[in-house]
């Protein structure tokens, strides 16, 4: 998305596209993988964010006693191996290109897991001598998703020593074995978050997974199926950590890595890129980018305040830079949708990643996605640490879909007296009165004086339908002098200019120009005059000349006075004063026509009606 993009509300931008995960059928491949290519979630038209993890998605191993904990003994693996060995042997020799079958790649692939978890470099080494390249392909991922659980020197030299040999051997498929790892990376240190055992975790990715899903737009079916293979590979990289974790001697939760243990798992995520070189594109980078990115926006809303600065987000701080180094070019990219989810701590990861890369990252346009989606943690964010300052789309987007959570933040944050009328503006025209209500008193009145006929026109002109919020502002009157607020209707009911909506214009003059009144005062006329045929010539059987005067007022003033007191707000249309100003006058009242005297006008028709039929006036 190029800088300076505008976000539109409802255009193609405005929201994720459907989450496309192509190639995600789940095959049994011979190792006893399902084969899965996960596919992220598009974020504009023709600019797909290709999280693709794996062609073939991570081992899984059943349970058995040589795999999944450190309860196994080193023994009983070596004993495995030997038993096995006659055969693997014979395997080998069978063809030059040492391809297994499936049972003994399943069976191969549990023994060296097994010595890489007991940290037997040597029984791990003489196993990748009986593998064939498939098999090669998956001991590389298996052994670098083991460098986020280093703690020592030692452990560093034996798994690079192992990497070198693994891929001296034939190991090819380093796509795959980057994106694997950035994917476990990334959960690894979501999970040292102190907030959260890896159960919590869990139930955590799911229920934010859920809601992603039902964010985006698409086929429902698809959106069923994605989320389920998401969740699925998630599920396995939270089984991968527990295990790692069992064998570290804790108990369903990630230990906190020092400084000096991050140091050394970078190390050797960096000896791996070093070793592999030019066989890695940008393109893979990119992509393993995406998928280093995408848990954190799962389990952001578990992270503490803070979680970005503290240590147990450096090792994903140190990936992140490494791929960026290595040519990924989707910083911008992730950092929209991570703005989008409410991502706050992988926004914030991102904005010292942009800066320390010299990389320009849409903060504003980032502001319009959280904004749009209420994330108020993540605008303070992008506010206060990304300097964003386009506040008025953003805010006009808020107002235009009554979301007065945002339109307080804004207006609290401090906003231009235009950017605060042109919200107005929205709110009135898409008729959200109580955003209108709230933002018409931090609208000066000289801006206001100054605009009147335009923000009715624009208004009327963009209302959908609905002007109930240009009745809102007129009954408010919006530019605090009755006079001068009747004088603007009236100018719009006579205007013949060709911006002004005829609904608008239609709407003006019938309730609110000067003909609108003088068709009151007459109706008000035409009333009295039935009223008086019916006392004098009426023939029911309750002679209402008999009644008692306040009850002959309420039979004939009532449904006035009750609309008068329902419409609410300072001013009455004109078509209800010149109605109210005839009645008025016809009870005795005198000669109450100016435009400020709505209230002395109400209050002298109560003064005739019975007190129980009396309800407290809402017109000024």
């Amino acid at each position: 998305m190029e800088k300076g993009s505008e976000f539109v509300v409802g255009s193609e931008n405005m929201h994720l596209e459907e989450p496309w995960f192509t190639g995600m059928d789940t095959e049994e491949t011979e190792m006893g993988q399902p084969n899965s290519e996960i596919q992220g979630f598009r974020l504009e038209k023709g600019e797909a964010s290709n999280m693709v993890f794996s062609t073939e998605a991570p081992i899984v191993i059943k349970e058995s006693s040589t795999s999944g904990s450190c309860s196994c003994s080193l023994k009983k693996i070596k004993s495995t191996v030997a038993a096995k060995g006659s055969e693997f042997c014979q395997k080998d020799k069978s063809g030059h290109d040492k391809k297994l079958s499936r049972q003994y790649r399943i069976e191969l692939g549990q023994l060296f897991q097994g010595a890489v978890s007991s940290h037997d470099w040597e029984l791990a080494e003489s196993l990748i001598m009986s593998a064939d390249p498939q098999t090669l392909n998956d001991a590389l991922c298996v052994t670098l998703d083991a460098i986020w659980f280093l703690s020592t020197q030692q452990e560093l030299y034996g798994i690079t020593d192992l990497i070198k040999k693994i891929i001296a051997n034939g190991a090819y498929d380093f796509t795959r074995a980057a994106l694997r790892t950035s994917f476990l990376a990334s959960c690894v240190s979501a999970c040292q978050s102190r907030t959260m055992s890896l159960a919590d975790t869990v139930t955590v990715m799911a229920q934010r997974l859920h809601e992603r899903l039902q964010e985006c737009h698409g086929d429902e079916v698809l959106k069923a199926e994605a989320g389920a293979k998401v969740q699925k590979f998630t599920e396995w990289a939270l089984k991968c950590i527990g295990s790692h974790s069992r064998c570290q001697g804790s108990n369903d939760r990630v230990n906190h890595c020092s400084a000096i243990e991050i140091q050394l798992q970078l190390t050797a995520f960096k000896t791996f890129l070093d070793l592999v070189g030019n066989q890695l594109t940008g393109k893979d980078f990119t992509e393993a980018f995406d998928a280093a990115c995408f848990p954190l926006t799962l389990f952001s809303s578990s992270f503490d305040v803070g979680w970005a600065s503290g240590i147990s987000a450096t090792v994903i701080q140190g990936l992140l830079d490494m791929l960026v180094e290595g040519g990924a070019d989707n910083v911008n990219q992730c950092f929209l949708e991570a703005s989008r989810f409410g991502s706050t701590e992988l926004v914030r990861i991102l904005l010292q990643i942009a800066q320390r890369n010299s990389l320009d990252v849409d903060v504003d346009l980032a502001l319009g996605f959280a904004s749009h989606y209420c994330k108020i943690g993540t605008m303070e964010c992008l506010v206060e640490e990304g300097n964003a300052m386009a506040f008025l789309g953003p805010l006009m987007r808020a107002a235009e879909r009554g979301c007065m959570q945002v339109v307080q933040w804004f207006v609290k944050r401090g906003c231009r007296d235009m950017e605060l009328c042109l919200a107005l503006t929205a709110a009135t025209s898409s008729s959200q009165v109580g955003v209108a209500a709230y933002l018409l008193p931090h609208v000066p009145k000289h801006v206001l004086t100054a605009l009147s006929i335009e923000i009715l026109k624009a208004a009327g002109e963009r209302s959908g339908g609905s002007l109930d919020g240009v009745a809102f502002l007129l009954h408010s009157d919006f530019l605090g002098d009755a006079a001068a607020t009747y004088a603007v209707a009236d100018s719009i009911a006579k205007s013949d200019d060709e911006a002004v909506a005829p609904e608008l214009r239609a709407f003006v003059q019938e309730h609110w120009s000067e003909a609108a009144f003088l068709d009151g005062l007459k109706q008000g006329q035409e009333h009295y005059m039935k009223l008086m045929r019916i006392l004098k010539r009426g023939e029911s059987p309750i002679c209402l000349r008999d009644l008692p005067a306040p009850l002959r007022v309420g039979i004939a003033y009532m449904p006035l006075y009750r609309e008068c007191v329902e419409v609410g707000g300072r001013l009455l249309s004109q078509r209800l004063r010149g109605q109210l100003v005839e009645a008025v006058r016809m009870l005795g009242g005198g000669s109450l026509e100016e435009v400020s005297q709505g209230g002395k006008l109400l209050a002298t028709l109560e003064h005739h009606l019975p007190p129980f039929l009396v309800r407290a006036p809402s017109v000024g």
